[in-house]
């Protein structure tokens, strides 16, 4: 098993940029469904992921929740660079599976630290019962 194996292309991630506005955040979310979403400067160089919480503490600390407010704050404003650092390609399976155990998905990066998607946690699960049920009929 490698990361290739299990990651998930940029073209099949949903991803906001860091010049977005938390409105545009927050609705791209909501879209998906995600209660997080990895952050990519316009160049595609990973820049860190935006969970809920950051969205809500914004809201907050700003002691202003109206949409039209959320039109004048950036992305960039309101995340956590070090929250969800990314991979490289190259990990080891053992790292990626420690990194599993706390984040749902993984975000996974070039040598260039050009962000290439994501692992998930679902990815590795399944992949790992997959191979768990061919070792066993054998």
């Amino acid at each position: 098993m490698n990361i290739i194996s299990l990651l998930v292309p940029k073209a099949s991630t949903a991803y906001v940029y860091d010049d977005c506005t938390v409105r545009q955040g927050l609705e791209k979310m909501r879209a998906h469904g995600y209660t997080a979403i990895p952050v990519l400067t316009r160049n595609g160089m990973y820049a860190g992921t935006v969970s809920e919480g950051d969205f809500l503490w914004s809201m907050l600390d700003r002691h202003n929740n109206s949409i039209r407010s959320q039109e004048k704050i950036l992305i960039s404003d309101i995340m956590r660079t070090d929250f969800n650092p990314p991979v490289n390609i190259y990990t080891s399976i053992d790292e990626l599976l420690q990194r599993a155990v706390r984040q749902s998905f993984i975000p996974v990066t070039d040598d260039r630290g050009s962000f290439i998607g994501i692992v998930t946690r679902q990815n590795i699960l399944l992949t790992l019962l997959d191979k768990n049920k061919k070792s066993i009929s054998k």
